[in-house]
């Protein structure tokens, strides 16, 4: 059976707390496994969410501050030690190479994967599969950060109601999809288009062209909101964003899910985010990221 599905391993912002782990998500997608941003602690917080390193196909990383990144060298290891038996491919900024490969080889150790190195260096297309497309758009950052964006193929949704009026059905329904014409009839006559799933991973940023292209239509929008409304010059300053500029955007881009994460240590109610973000008029489902929170992409 399919599973989509958001698994949060961290949600602290430049220092972890006691209760919340330096950022790290996972995102479970049918058969693939791709892990965004693993920060420092990582791999302890896969085990404690039963997640495998079998798990993991992709590893795609924003950016290169050590709270999205300090967790590499243990997970690549930890891949190694296990000795994946497929491809697993690593997603960087190309301006960050040399801090990929330091921490790859952080230390001494026995490789026995295939870990193929993909950076990114503009927007646009990393990967096509048969399950999705994988894209990058370009955030803004001190250091140079990039966010992604998962879109599934559209597909056909058949209708009851349309294929009765034929007189399709029993193993007919499956020749019908399977060979686009029955008897005359098309499979556009009985059935409509499914737009295919969403989803958006926006990390450090302020707000800029690459973090609404990111949003635009996501059935699931992951994004930092790092500051509250009322510290919004510190977010411009250090380049992040507040609880209401991220429900924004989710709103005017249409967002099905929005999971608010990337908290700073300054705030210890976590209400306050919602009730922000609210204010900001998102309507949609809504997520306060907390550490081993498991959160299912919307289902169409």
């Amino acid at each position: 059976m399919s599973v989509r599905e958001l698994v949060v391993l961290g949600t602290a912002s430049q220092v972890p707390t006691r209760h919340r782990n330096h950022n790290g998500y996972l995102l479970r997608w049918d058969g693939h496994g791709i892990l965004f941003d693993p920060g420092e602690g990582t791999q302890r917080q896969m085990l404690r969410a039963g997640v495998a390193a079998h798990d993991l196909n992709r590893i795609c990383v924003t950016h290169f501050h050590g709270d999205h990144s300090l967790g590499l060298a243990g997970v690549i290891q930890r891949i190694n030690l296990d000795q994946v038996p497929h491809q697993v491919t690593a997603h960087y900024p190309e301006s960050g190479r040399h801090f990929f490969e330091r921490l790859r080889y952080a230390t001494a150790y026995r490789e026995s994967v295939e870990l193929t190195e993909a950076p990114v260096a503009r927007d646009g297309v990393l990967a096509v599969t048969g399950a999705f497309t994988l894209e990058a758009r370009r955030l803004s950052h001190p250091v140079e950060s990039f966010g992604y964006r998962l879109v599934e193929p559209d597909g056909r949704r058949l209708l009851p109601e349309r294929l009765a009026a034929h007189g399709i059905k029993g193993p007919d329904v499956g020749r019908i999809q399977h060979e686009g014409v029955l008897d005359g009839v098309t499979l556009d006559e009985v059935s409509e288009v499914r737009r295919g799933q969403r989803f958006a991973f926006v990390m450090d940023t302020r707000l800029c062209d690459g973090v609404h292209a990111l949003a635009e239509g996501a059935d699931m929008l992951v994004i930092e909101s790092t500051f509250l409304d009322a510290d919004v010059r510190l977010a411009e300053d250090h380049g992040h964003l507040t609880a209401g500029q991220a429900a924004a955007v989710a709103r005017d881009a249409g967002v099905r899910h929005l999971v608010l994460t990337h908290f700073s240590q300054r705030y210890s109610d976590p209400s306050e985010f919602e009730r922000q973000a609210r204010a900001a008029g998102f309507e949609g489902e809504l997520s306060i990221a907390q550490d081993l929170m498991r959160v299912p992409v919307p289902k169409r």
